[in-house]
This record gives C-alpha cells, structure tokens and sequence, in this order.
C-alpha cells in the first residue's frame, strides 16, 4: 500500500511538473517588445513591436491580439486599439517547429484625446432636505425619486421637486449605509455601500420585493439603466452592467482620460447614449462613453456649493455635490449635494 501511494504520488508530481514546465517554458523561448519599452498608450497609437527569440527558435508565425481581437502587423509596426479602454493584455501568439506558445504583456491603452470642458447655467433653484444625504436622484415621470446615505439617515423617498411634498419613504436599518438608486420597468432598484447588497421595491407601492448580492464589483456607489441593463460604480474604475432579472453582472467598462485610468465615479445618470458620473469629493461630472469607457468631457460645477447655506456641522470635503437627475420632458439636469438645502436645475454646455 504504501509502495503503491508513493508511485501515486510520484505520477501526479510530475504531471504537475509538466504542466508548470509548459507554461514556464513560453516566457522562457519568446517575449513581446515593445519600442521604448511602453506599456501606456492612447488608443489608435502606431508602435514597433518584436518578439525576442531567447532561444533561437525557427518562427513560422507570429500574430498579435488585444481581447481576441487581432491587430494587423505592418513594417513591424501593429496600432494599439481595443474597442474598451484601460487595463488590457497585449498578445503574442507564435508557431515554431510544429509547436504554438502564447505569451503576453500588461498594457494600458487610453482614450484618444483630452476631455472637452463644460460649464452650466442656473434655471431654477428649489428646496432640498438639509436631512438628505444624496447618494442617487433619479426622475420618473415628474417625480423625483432619492436615495440618502449615512447609517441611521438612509431612506428612500418620491417627492415633488416643486413643494417639496413627500409622497412615499423607505427608512433603511441603521446597519445600512445607503448608495445610488435607480428605476426600471416599475422597479426602484437600491445599493448599500459595504454590506454587499441591493435593494428591490415595486414602483408604485414602495414595498420591498427582494434583496441582491454583488459579485466581483467591490461596492455600491451609483446606479442608473440604459432600458436595457443596470449600470453600477463602485468606488474603483470599473463601472458594471447587471442583468436586472438575475442581478448578475454581465460586463464593465473602465473609466479613462487620455493620460491615466481614472477610479472617482460616484453618482450615475444616463442620457442618450452617455454616461453622466459625479466625480467624488469634486465639483464636477464626468460624460462617459459608454461602449468604451473614455471620459469624452467633464463638467465644472465650481462655485454651485457657495449658493448652499452652509450648516453649522458642515464639513467641506463631507456635503459635497453629488446627485444628479435628467428631466427629459424639460431637458435639464437636476443637481443637489449631501444634505445641501438647495436643488438646482441647470443647463449644460461647453465652454
């Protein structure tokens, strides 16, 4: 018996060593170049690439891939594209002497241009519950539905933007820190913030109907839909799609500029194709491609926080600006900030 574990032993040991050896001996025949020794670019770049031969193999063939996408090798030179920015890995697949080997190389690849700058005017202003820690605001129809934060404060709530009249709450248990909400075939749907779970509601009644889990997303920031797909933040710079009937997440993009990987989406509103994201402790809005992820403009909300009275327990990197709401009937945005004592309705446009 115990000759025969030692054999057993001995034969998995090596198939494990085999197996290692086959992945360890890739990266010790071939390894990707890259001129400069780059690994940061702005999508569409043209770049000499190499494979370097480490131990003089015979290559048949060398093709280059980015998310199983190919990239066409031309005076060794490949332009680095990929239809979703951020963090990638760039491909090598080589065949040689009958054998093919894969290797790789982490790149970032970046939006093509900078940001355009926009700037707003003030339509209106109305009032806004000092009480209200804004975490998400949304619109359906004229109603305006919020979801606040702060453990113990958390509620959501439907009211009239106009009188300020409360039309239905939701109190959270003080165990929850609630997060950014949003409303979808006659759902409100709600995030918590570091207990992992989220919150549907009946529309109309404001009942409770179901709990959800998150999965690989780290926390629950902002929510808002595309009709289609819940789109989730969640404190880093992934910015998720759910499924709202399974609440599993099916894909994300990562947010970037044209010079780094940006993680500060907080608050979600989408309107017409983009993606409007309040960006943490800052007075301005990010506009989101939303197929790629590139931050295609950013809007500057500076000065909106000295028209809010200011409380006595007010901490100026705590009630910041964050809410933000798309009246499509009146085709202008609603702001607010945590427990700020005004809503604003504003027009955007660049500067």
């Amino acid at each position: 018996m115990n000759l025969f574990k030692l054999l057993f032993i001995s034969i998995i040991t090596f198939i494990l060593a085999s197996c290692g050896s086959g992945n360890q001996k890739a990266s010790a025949l071939f390894e990707i170049q890259i001129e400069g020794n780059t690994k940061q670019f702005n999508n569409n770049d043209l770049v000499g690439i190499a494979v370097k031969n480490i131990k003089n193999k015979a290559i048949d063939n060398i093709s280059y891939s980015i998310d199983g996408q190919e990239l066409q090798l031309q005076d060794n030179k490949i332009a680095i594209q990929s239809t979703k920015l951020g963090n990638k890995e760039l491909k090598a697949t080589i065949s040689f002497e009958g054998n093919s080997v894969e290797v790789s190389k982490k790149i970032k690849i970046l939006a093509p241009k900078a940001p355009e700058i926009y700037t707003y005017t003030i339509i209106n202003e109305y009032a806004h519950d000092t009480n209200a820690y804004t975490q998400g605001l949304e619109f359906y129809n004229d109603t305006l539905y919020e979801g606040t934060g702060k453990n113990g404060r958390s509620f959501l709530r439907k009211w009239n933007y106009k009188t300020g009249e409360i039309y239905g709450q939701v109190d959270l248990d003080q165990t929850y820190f609630g997060e950014g909400i949003t409303i979808l075939k006659d759902k409100i749907y709600q995030l918590t913030w570091r207990s992992g779970m989220g919150f549907i509601y009946d529309l109309n009644t404001m009942m409770k109907l179901d709990n959800f889990q998150y999965g690989k997303s780290r926390e629950g920031w902002g929510l808002t839909n595309d009709g289609v797909r819940l789109i989730k933040s969640d404190g880093t710079e992934k910015i998720w799609f759910l499924n709202p009937e399974t609440m599993t997440e099916e894909g994300f993009i990562e947010t970037v500029t044209n010079s780094s990987i940006f993680n500060k989406a907080n608050e979600l509103e989408y309107v017409n194709g983009k993606l409007y994201a309040n960006v943490y402790q800052k007075p301005s809005i990010m506009i989101i491609d939303l197929n790629s992820g590139a931050i295609e403009g950013v809007v500057n909300f500076s000065g909106l926080s000295d028209k809010v009275t200011k409380t006595a327990n007010w901490i100026a990197t705590d009630n910041v600006l964050n809410g933000i709401a798309y009246h499509p009937e009146r085709k202008t945005f609603f702001v607010t900030g945590k427990d700020w004592d005004k809503l604003f309705e504003v027009e955007i446009h660049k500067k």
